[in-house]
């Protein structure tokens, strides 16, 4: 199982910043980051859950997440 965590820098800890173009989608920055497309996720757009076609503002805070199962 991949963990996204992973595909960041180590020494970012899971976290980093990036600059996109004016109109960039959830999606957008999914691509950027080379998440695979086949891996469902959860995108959490300042606190709240949003869609991959959400168009992200300056200084959002941006959280990717895989979904979680329990039982």
């Amino acid at each position: 199982m991949q963990i996204l965590r992973d595909l960041l820098a180590k020494e970012n800890k899971g976290q980093t910043h990036v600059e996109l173009p004016e109109g960039s989608t959830a999606d957008d920055l999914v691509k950027m980051l080379n998440i695979p497309e086949e891996l469902p996720l959860i995108i959490m757009i300042n606190g709240r859950r949003e869609t991959e076609d959400t168009k992200l503002k300056k200084n959002d805070r941006i959280g990717i997440f895989p979904p979680v199962g329990g039982g």
